[in-house]
């Protein structure tokens, strides 16, 4: 694992293009208010989804947001460098998203009413995505293999850490009305009832035809045409679609045209043990 393209940070590595101790204290330090939104994910779950999606619940439709502010200050993340500069800048309620595991969160997160829409993914899906987005991203370790890359991910020596152990340290916790788990799958298969979800845990009370709006306006077609949302401001350096682009397919169930049966029965079986005893049921296993 070279160690200019990585940091450690509480057990899990970290992309140090994009982190540092600096950011990571600046986390730990932030002041959460009742009033923030987090999205949290597991990396590739969704997350630049769902910061095209919150901005516009939260403000009720306007699409000024992300038709003028890239993703990564419109719904910055919490762990990354670029934080510091922006999170002054954000209106109430703020919008932010995390990788982090539940146990990283900011001391002040816990204290207060802060909601959190945990989204999670097919794992065979996420890390297909993530052995694409290994090949494009220059800041990112080549993936090797795909079997290669499936090792790493099964014990954990990937960004973030093992996915199961990010899945149970949210599933976990009894925050109780303060989180709602939603699906990569569901909003994939039915995008308005996923807003629909969202907009009333947030008591936003949207319109059937606001609703509609930022479905429309939160397709994978339509994110992948916005500048401000599909990286293309990103220089090559860091992020070279030619090798694959960022928004590849935006479908779920991908991993079938990629894992062969040998595969898929070790991968199964390794989630699946890791899972087990938990008080919660996963509908990628079955």
């Amino acid at each position: 694992m070279s160690t200019d393209k990585y940091i450690q940070y509480g057990g899990i590595l970290l992309p140090s293009e994009c982190h540092s101790a600096e950011s990571l204290e600046f986390a730990q330090s932030l002041s959460v208010e009742d009033t923030d939104v987090f999205v949290v994910t597991f990396p590739k779950s969704g997350t630049i989804w769902m910061q095209e999606i919150l901005p516009l619940v939260l403000n009720g439709g306007d699409l000024t947001p992300i038709q003028t502010i890239p993703n990564w200050d419109r719904v910055p993340w919490l762990e990354e460098k670029r934080l510091a500069f922006v999170v002054d800048q954000l209106a109430s309620p703020r919008a932010m998203v995390t990788h982090f595991p539940h146990h990283l969160m900011p001391p002040s997160f816990h204290t207060s009413k802060a909601k959190v829409i945990y989204v999670m993914r097919n794992p065979m899906d996420i890390m297909v995505s993530s052995y694409y987005f290994h090949q494009m991203a220059g800041f990112l370790e080549d993936p090797g293999t795909f079997d290669e890359f499936m090792e790493k991910f099964l014990e954990g020596r990937v960004l973030f850490g093992k996915w199961t152990d990010h899945v149970k340290s949210w599933r976990h916790k009894e925050l109780g009305d303060r989180i709602i788990y939603i699906t990569y799958e569901e909003m994939v298969q039915d995008l308005p009832a996923a807003i629909r979800r969202i907009s009333d845990f947030l008591d936003r009370n949207l319109s059937e035809e606001t609703i509609q709006k930022i479905a429309e306006h939160c397709s994978f077609k339509t994110m992948k045409a916005n500048n401000m949302s599909n990286f293309s401001l990103v220089p090559k350096v860091y992020m070279d679609a030619d090798k694959s682009p960022f928004f590849r397919k935006g479908v779920a169930g991908d991993w079938k045209n990629h894992f062969t049966s040998e595969q898929l029965a070790q991968f199964t079986s390794v989630i699946s043990k890791e899972l087990e005893g938990e008080n919660f049921s996963l509908p990628y296993l079955d």
